[in-house]
């Protein structure tokens, strides 16, 4: 989706009401680029010179006086508020661009099918950052027929592990298991080449007495029930984010309270979801600008957020969120949310039919909790262990 920058029209040709729009949008856009406050000959200066200063000033003070421009000092130029980036984004939403190689970026990130779906949206929303320069968190559905590739232990004290489970999706869930007697490095290996023996990856392993031998099997099926429960009961979509520290790059997130207030929402997933529920339930890209996001973020937090959702086989599977600032690159960042969300809905579409994976929305707070002996013996496609013989 490539759109040609549209240059405002001659202020000649417009009619006086659409004249001062214009004059405002015009003011807009370059205040978007050089983040300065912006005088009438500046303007004037950037297309519309058939306007003499006095008009485009007299045009200054009666938006001031609507709420759409301020002024930090007397005699200097002015900036957009929250009112006017609000018109901007709603008269940019259905219109945006894509710039340089963003397209071409996009599609080689997502250029063909993958087993490693998790991964994969992992890297994209990395890059989405990365071009759009704002922090990205996304919702993700739950994928089965997922095998557990790898599991590896990390002592963090005599008594106490850190298991990291490396899934073949490309996901890596931790858990921290309580020991009732301390154990070594010897042991700790011995137990990762249990763990790899039981998922029939490697040897049986020999323990230097039976008791090492009968607590790996505990801490196994300890991390395996744990990690079934957690894959079965899914009441809450699967969160991700990515790129907060691009905030630090922008002056208005240069105060610690306005880069606090902004972080507060990246902290808090129940927010962040929220927010992509609302997008999802909606259907259709959304933008949300200052205390717009109130109670999400506090009141006077300037900061902006624009969601859009993706899908699979024409479904909804989640959300893709960008947050920065107010002072954002609306146009551009409208069209690579489009964009993104119509690759990756692509890729994934592609993914789960090549591969026949299938994939779970969220059950709800209110989701049954599945016992230990029920999930044992359930025939589900989550899966511990590959006996597969085939080659993927």
């Amino acid at each position: 989706m490539k759109t040609a920058i549209k240059k405002i029209l001659p202020a000649k040709k417009l009619p006086k009401t659409d004249r001062e729009q214009a004059v405002l949008l015009g003011l807009i856009e370059l205040y978007l680029k050089s983040g300065k406050p912006i005088g009438s000959h500046t303007l004037q200066e950037n297309g519309f010179e058939s306007l003499s200063s006095a008009t485009i000033r007299n045009y200054f003070s009666k938006m001031e006086e609507l709420g759409y421009l301020k002024q930090q000092h007397t005699s200097g130029g002015r900036i957009p508020t929250e009112k006017a980036f609000r018109l901007y984004a709603d008269a940019n939403l259905h219109h945006g661009i894509i710039e340089g190689q963003q397209e071409e970026l996009l599609e080689e990130i997502l250029k063909k099918e993958t087993r490693e779906v998790a991964t994969t949206l992992h890297r994209a929303a990395d890059g989405l950052s990365e071009m759009a320069k704002c922090a990205v968190f996304v919702s993700s559905p739950r994928f089965d027929q997922d095998f557990i590739q790898d599991i590896r232990l990390i002592q963090l004290d005599p008594q106490k592990l850190l298991s990291v489970l490396i899934t073949d999706f490309g996901l890596i869930r931790t858990e921290t298991v309580y020991l009732d007697r301390p154990v070594d490095a010897p042991f700790l290996r011995s137990a990762e080449e249990y763990f790899l023996w039981r998922m029939n990856k490697g040897e049986k392993p020999l323990f230097r007495q039976e008791g090492e031998a009968k607590m790996a099997q505990r801490i196994y099926n300890e991390i395996m029930v744990r990690h079934v429960v957690g894959y079965a009961n899914f009441p809450e979509e699967d969160i991700l984010r990515t790129g907060l520290s691009k905030l630090l790059a922008y002056p208005e997130f240069n105060d610690a309270a306005a880069l606090a207030n902004s972080l507060s929402l990246l902290e808090n997933e129940n927010q962040m979801r929220s927010i992509l529920r609302e997008c999802a339930k909606q259907n259709q890209m959304i933008c949300k600008i200052g205390d717009e996001l109130c109670p999400y973020v506090p009141p006077g937090s300037e900061c902006a957020i624009i969601a859009i959702p993706y899908r699979i086989n024409q479904t909804i599977a989640g959300a893709i969120a960008l947050l920065g600032p107010m002072r954002l690159p609306y146009r551009n960042l409208f069209g690579l949310a489009q964009l993104f969300s119509e690759q990756i809905s692509r890729m994934l579409a592609a993914s789960v039919y090549k591969y026949k994976i299938t994939f779970r929305q969220p059950t709800g707070n209110g989701a049954q909790r599945i016992e230990q002996d029920e999930i044992l013996k359930t025939n589900r496609s989550i899966l511990l262990e590959d006996q597969s013989k085939e080659e993927r």
